[in-house]
């Protein structure tokens, strides 16, 4: 499949996923009051936000027809 998450978007993803996946996984382990339901879903949006920016590739942005690398 060809990047359509180009650099900038991509270290955005990474950082804000990381913080996410923290919060959520502090939540689940009860350091948050967020409840279990709040920590699940921060920890599959930080999932996902990683993943995407690991392999430079987003599917929602695929159905959108958006592009932010570099190469188009």
């Amino acid at each position: 499949m060809k990047n359509n998450v180009g650099a900038a978007d991509r270290q955005t993803r990474l950082v804000v996923g990381v913080l996410l996946l923290v919060a959520g996984l502090a939540s689940l382990g009860g350091l948050l009051g967020l409840g279990t339901t709040v920590g699940a879903g921060l920890s599959l949006v930080g999932v996902v936000l990683i993943a995407t920016g690991l392999v430079r590739v987003c599917l929602v942005y695929r159905v959108l027809g958006v592009d932010t690398s570099d190469t188009r």
